[in-house]
């Protein structure tokens, strides 16, 4: 398919990550309980592989926090969900234009890609032309015996750094947020998370 590589927006309900997967896997927005729960259910499977070192937390207090819908994903879970659908999975870092692949080890034969701004992940599609419905995008591209998936790999590289020169990228060392619950101003993910496990409030706005 020849076409532009658009950046599809998910909402910012804590769940992006797996909303993103779920719309690059299956065009659909709305996975996250159900993914969640299949990284829960992997995780709890093999606690040798999934110990307190790889998770950052003993294993079952994990599979509870990963269920918790305020909590957000990250490498780990874009590892295992790679795994759960047998595809790499290209999660694409705006403020550094970095590409992150999950799965290349297993040298699966399709990749999806994510875009990824510090905070908030968002699907990237190929779509026909600009302004395209949703239901013409491609999402899934297979990946030649170079490890490449062609011409949208450099279309995808070009939004990226397009999106970096506009700084349309949140610095989590050093971004302003505000406690949606307290009006508590904080500065970078630290401060953030300190807030958060001091008050038990996790609703934040960037404000600038």
């Amino acid at each position: 398919m020849e076409g532009i590589i658009v950046r599809r927006v998910i909402p910012s309900d804590n769940s992006c990550l797996f909303n993103a997967v779920g719309y690059v896997m299956e065009h659909n927005k709305s996975k996250s309980q159900e993914l969640r729960q299949v990284i829960a259910a992997t995780v709890l499977s093999d606690p040798v592989k999934y110990n307190e070192a790889f998770l950052g937390k003993p294993n079952e207090e994990y599979c509870d926090w990963i269920l918790n819908p305020e909590k957000w994903g990250g490498a780990i879970e874009l590892s295992i969900l790679s795994e759960y659908y047998r595809r790499e999975i290209a999660a694409y870092d705006i403020q550094t234009s970095r590409c992150d692949l999950y799965g290349q080890e297993k040298k699966y034969d399709e990749r999806v890609m994510l875009i990824y701004d510090g905070l908030h992940y968002d699907a990237l599609a190929m779509s026909p032309f600009e302004g395209a419905p949703e239901e013409f995008d491609q999402t899934i591209f297979p990946v030649d015996h170079n490890r490449s998936i062609g011409p949208a790999e450099g279309l995808a590289l070009n939004l990226v750094r397009d999106a970096q020169r506009k700084r349309s990228y949140t610095d989590t060392a050093n971004f302003t947020l505000r406690c949606g619950v307290c009006q508590m101003g904080v500065i970078g993910q630290k401060e953030a998370v300190e807030h958060a496990q001091a008050t038990g409030h996790v609703n934040f706005q960037e404000y600038r």
